[in-house]
């Protein structure tokens, strides 16, 4: 298990493959960007670590830094409810 805060051991597959990508995308955008894990932070206003953290994947990072970051490159996210709901 990552370190930092502890994390339900109820997140399923699917829930953690999908926080990866998350990091995996934002991870993309930043180094399109030409900006380095130390410029997205100040921008973000978090430490570094945290950008590293969301870009790995882990699944402890406050959403709001998630998808902070994810916004600083121009990237949203749609949520897609389940078919028959």
């Amino acid at each position: 298990m990552t370190q930092g805060k502890r994390i339900s051991t109820d997140i399923g597959g699917d829930a953690l493959h999908s926080i990866r990508e998350l990091g995996a995308a934002a991870r993309l955008a930043r180094t399109a960007a030409g900006e380095g894990q130390t410029a997205a932070a100040a921008r973000l206003g978090v430490h570094v670590q945290t950008i590293g953290r969301i870009e790995a994947g882990e699944p402890g990072v406050a959403i709001g830094h998630v998808l902070g970051l994810l916004a600083l490159y121009g990237i949203g996210v749609r949520l897609q409810q389940p078919e028959g709901r």
